[in-house]
């Protein structure tokens, strides 16, 4: 069924990036891409049950968005907590849109692998007794998130899996490569995928552009913050999985619901790449919002104040500088004192000093900036995608655990929980004998945006399909993508960065779409011309589907059954009086 609204300019995607032929060749039983919580834990977990496992990740292990993730996890770990209150506040604050199956598997298994990553040395912060500390976040109505190093989860995390990989470098059955890109995904002639053609910057054999071939391929690659021209996301962020996927044939679901989160450092005009991000906890642990003139303002917007879903409060505080006509507000924890902050945040209080700010003294300013892609490729419960033998999970994903809008700390669990998923499916699935190793083919047109036009992307992105979004705003982005796309292949290099750069170009063209298509304000989607949610047309998913003829995207509507608790409305991001 094709989605109503506005119809624009059909995007055509060709079905490679421009590249040099593969120069080496590589065979494993599945390549995992990607060196996140994700990638980790399922590679970890398939070394011990398949003969061979290879890891590719872009840089070095530890550079990707795990690392940088300050909150922490998100588990029903406390007595008087339980996986039933987790499911319910995950459906709240994913506005409809959740699968409430996968949140259920998200829920029910997350503490179990929580402990598992424990056992694997995670060392998670903890009070004079010995439990686990947990403090609460927005959207969460328990104190259910666990943290590490005050507000450097992700890195303990990180560490923690990487130790345990470092252990088991010598094993034959496992190989890892770092600083590999993946530049496209192999298939064969029935559509199956057979591996990827990564380009790796190394000496020796294994240098330059090669094809890694597989039995199955778990894409693991994070999320496509660098789409934007601010965002909370490394440099590494620019969705190259997602959008090799997106040109071999994978669905791609729920593009448009893009988390910005509410409280990034406000750098001033101009800024651009990755922003300091100052943790939801801070607001967890007491911390107010405040606009210029020092008056809190979330209490009377919604229920949970300055708790709420992150997608209420990115808008609130929108809002909040368009009204007074400033381009930041403030984030005040001076009350909380100098000794606690530096205790309890000591990665944040350290980055606001170094930017000459002082958050036991002054307000911080801050401002929302591209944060989470509640959307990706399109899975089941195991990891599987409309591809045979492609699989992914961690941002690059989607589940349907976030729906409209992630619940904060929610990200590294489903990672965690899926990852293992996916790596019990294929342990199954590869010793039944299934997903035999296959030929690639090659036909297919390429694509080639250099470089040089990154910068553009991303102001054409943040410009007409940032957090405030409109009809006309949407058609004149995928205006000036359309003309981006068009410009001669000739123009650009093969490489590293021009790859990126086509990513983002192919990424946005799909996101603008489905923004464009989706006429209401629900969860990370809003639209200025359509403020409210229209749950008698919009209770659906929008894919994104290349044809394999013509290398048009399709966009299909899949309606759905809206899941959420009913008793608990007032708590969505629903405009509440007076608000718009």
């Amino acid at each position: 069924m094709q989605a109503p609204g506005p119809e624009p300019a059909a995007v055509v995607v060709p079905r490679y990036l421009g590249s040099p032929a593969p120069g080496w060749t590589s065979e494993a039983d599945v390549l995992v891409v990607g060196s996140g919580i994700a990638g980790l834990t399922c590679a970890l977990r398939l070394r011990e049950q398949v003969d061979r496992v290879l890891l590719v990740t872009k840089t070095r292990l530890s550079e990707g968005s795990t690392a940088w993730a300050q909150g922490g996890i998100a588990a029903a770990l406390a007595p008087e907590d339980s996986p039933a209150e987790h499911l319910d506040d995950t459906l709240v604050a994913g506005v409809g849109l959740c699968d409430a199956d996968a949140v259920e598997v998200l829920v029910t298994e997350g503490p179990a692998r929580v402990h598992e990553l424990i056992g694997l040395g995670a060392q998670f912060d903890r009070d004079a007794s010995g439990e686990i500390t947990l403090t609460r976040e927005g959207g969460h109505h328990r104190d259910r998130i666990a943290h590490a190093g005050g507000d450097a989860t992700g890195a303990e995390i990180s560490r923690a899996l990487i130790a345990q990989l470092e252990a088991v470098r010598a094993d034959p059955g496992i190989e890892v490569i770092e600083h590999a890109l993946v530049v496209d995904l192999l298939t064969s002639a029935d559509g199956s995928v057979c591996g990827a053609t990564v380009h790796v910057i190394g000496e020796g054999e294994i240098d330059g552009v090669g094809a890694a071939r597989a039995r199955a391929v778990v894409l693991a690659t994070g999320g496509l913050g660098q789409i934007y021209s601010a965002t909370t996301n490394p440099s590494v962020a620019t969705g190259d999985g997602m959008a090799a996927a997106l040109r071999a044939g994978a669905a791609l679901a729920d593009l448009e619901f893009v988390q910005f989160h509410p409280t990034v450092m406000h750098l001033g005009d101009g800024a651009t790449g990755q922003q300091p991000l100052v943790s939801e906890a801070v607001r967890g642990e007491g911390a107010r919002l405040v606009d210029a003139a020092g008056e809190a303002f979330m209490a009377g917007l919604h229920p949970m104040a300055d708790l709420a879903p992150r997608d209420v409060v990115a808008r609130a505080i929108l809002e909040r500088m368009e009204a007074t006509g400033t381009d930041h507000v403030f984030l005040d924890a001076r009350h909380l004192g100098g000794d606690f902050l530096e205790q309890r945040f000591p990665t944040i209080v350290a980055h606001c000093r170094e930017l000459g700010i002082d958050p036991a003294t002054e307000p911080i300013p801050v401002a929302p900036a591209q944060h989470y892609a509640s959307g990706g490729v399109r899975t089941d419960l195991r990891g599987r995608t409309n591809l045979p033998g492609l699989y992914a999970c961690g941002e690059t994903s989607c589940t349907g655990v976030h729906g409209a809008n992630r619940l904060a700390s929610n990200s590294l669990l489903e990672g965690l929980v899926f990852a293992h998923r996916i790596a019990e499916d294929l342990t199954a699935r590869l010793a039944a004998g299934e997903l035999p190793l296959q030929e690639p083919t090659t036909e297919g047109g390429t694509a080639l945006l250099d470089a040089a036009h990154r910068r553009e992307v991303q102001q054409v992105m943040t410009r007409g399909v940032g957090p405030l979004r409109s009809a006309d705003s949407t058609a004149g982005s995928l205006a000036e993508l359309a003309e981006l796309a068009a410009r001669p292949a000739t123009e650009a290099e093969p490489g590293p960065q021009t790859w990126e750069t086509t990513n983002l170009l192919h990424l946005g063209q799909a996101l603008a779409t489905a923004a464009h298509l989706r006429e209401e304000t629900r969860g990370g989607h809003v639209r200025r011309d359509h403020p409210h949610h229209d749950d008698q047309t919009w209770a659906a998913h929008l894919l994104h589907v290349r044809d394999p003829g013509d290398g048009e995207l399709a966009v299909i509507k899949l309606d759905v059954d809206l899941a959420w608790p009913a008793d608990d409305e007032d708590e969505t991001d629903e405009p509440q009086e007076g608000e718009q």
